[in-house]
C-alpha cells in the first residue's frame, strides 16, 4: 500500500498511527487483568483474521504493532482489516 493510502485509511482507526511500516496502537486499562483481557479478546480475533499483531504490555498498557510478514514486513489491507476489528471491541 501507498504511505497515502494509508494515511487515508488512518483517518478512520483513532489513535492508530503508521510508523516504521506498521500500524500502532496503544491502548490504557484499569490494571494488569484488563489489559490481559484485551490481549485475549484481540488474540481470538487475530485467530478469526488469520493474521497476528504484535503485543507488547506493560501492566496497564498494550500496544500492538500490525504489518503484513508475508508482504516484506509492510501494511496491507490484512493489517487494516484487524485495526478495523480491534477497534470495534
Amino acid at each position: 500500500m501507498l504511505h497515502s493510502e494509508i494515511e487515508i485509511a488512518l483517518k478512520d482507526l483513532q489513535g492508530w498511527s503508521f510508523q516504521n511500516d506498521s500500524l500502532v496502537k496503544t491502548f490504557s486499562f484499569k490494571d494488569f487483568r484488563a489489559a490481559f483481557a484485551f490481549m485475549t479478546r484481540v488474540a481470538f480475533l487475530a485467530e478469526e483474521h488469520q493474521h497476528h499483531p504484535r503485543f507488547d504490555n506493560v501492566y496497564n498498557s498494550v500496544t500492538l504493532s500490525l504489518n503484513t510478514h508475508d508482504a516484506g514486513n509492510k501494511v496491507t489491507e490484512k493489517d487494516l482489516a484487524l485495526a478495523r476489528s480491534i477497534q470495534a471491541l
